[in-house]
């Protein structure tokens, strides 16, 4: 069985959401995360996968939303982390690319969130874009401030430095259909030395579709496609990669065990 680690469930119609979850079955996908992305829209997940045993949520602010409301208390999060069904905090993290909020509130927010997660006892999902120094710094700081707490770099695409860095600290990588792309060869090469029981896989879908679906609308069905690239850059069968990255998913998201 593969578990879509991150994907956002929400950004399909409620029509098409049933024909979504049986592609996804057929595919062997046996378990999908969907992501908060703002607190209004985390509070609804629970809601939207209720009945279905094999769907879980995570609860956060995307670095893009940093700056549409206050920012969450710790407290707050890891209040909303206690819902049964909730397995994670986040995304949250730094996106430079697009600078959609001011940095520093980006950074207060991610702060943030690392501490929600640390007191829920739930891991945090990590979105890193262009900002990979200050991502490490943070992580490490928080890390000396505060003590462990488990973290995931979702859709993990950026410098073998942030690889090394959330090695040291025991992070988690989820890879997704960005390493399926032609020209991403230096980021299969970091994926061939990532530790084994570090590794994830995920569609971030509706974005991302890896190939051969590249530029159409991606859905967690998909994900099979990029497991079986990473099973080739680590020289494992499907079975094998399955099995490796449902058993690294269960130990990081002790919830959904």
């Amino acid at each position: 069985m593969l578990i879509d680690s991150h994907c956002h469930l929400d950004y399909f119609t409620a029509d098409e959401l049933p024909e979504i979850l049986a592609r996804a079955t057929a595919a062997g996908v046996g378990q999908m995360v969907t992501i908060g992305t703002t607190i209004e829209q985390s509070q609804r997940l629970p809601g939207l996968i209720a009945g279905h045993d094999n769907l879980w949520c995570t609860v956060g602010v995307h670095p893009h939303h940093a700056h549409e409301a206050p920012i969450p208390t710790p407290e707050f999060l890891a209040e909303l982390a206690q819902h049964p069904r909730v397995i994670g905090i986040g995304e949250s993290g730094l996106d430079y690319f697009y600078d959609k909020a001011p940095r520093e509130t980006q950074a207060e927010n991610f702060r943030a969130h690392i501490r929600g997660a640390r007191l829920a006892g739930v891991p945090l999902a990590i979105h890193a874009r262009d900002a990979d120094d200050d991502i490490a710094t943070i992580l490490r700081e928080e890390r000396a401030l505060g003590g462990h707490f488990d973290f995931l770099l979702h859709c993990f695409s950026s410098t073998r430095a942030l690889a090394e860095a959330a090695v040291a600290l025991d992070g988690y990588f989820s890879l997704s259909g960005i390493l399926t792309f032609p020209k991403s060869s230096e980021l299969r090469d970091i994926a061939r030395d990532i530790p084994l029981d570090r590794l994830l896989v995920e569609t971030d879908a509706p974005y991302l579709a890896p190939v051969p679906f590249r530029g159409k609308r991606n859905e967690p069905a998909f994900v099979a496609h990029t497991a079986k690239v990473l099973g080739e850059v680590r020289g494992l069968s499907p079975s094998e990669l399955a099995d490796l990255t449902t058993t690294n998913f269960r130990r990081l998201f002790r919830k959904a065990a």
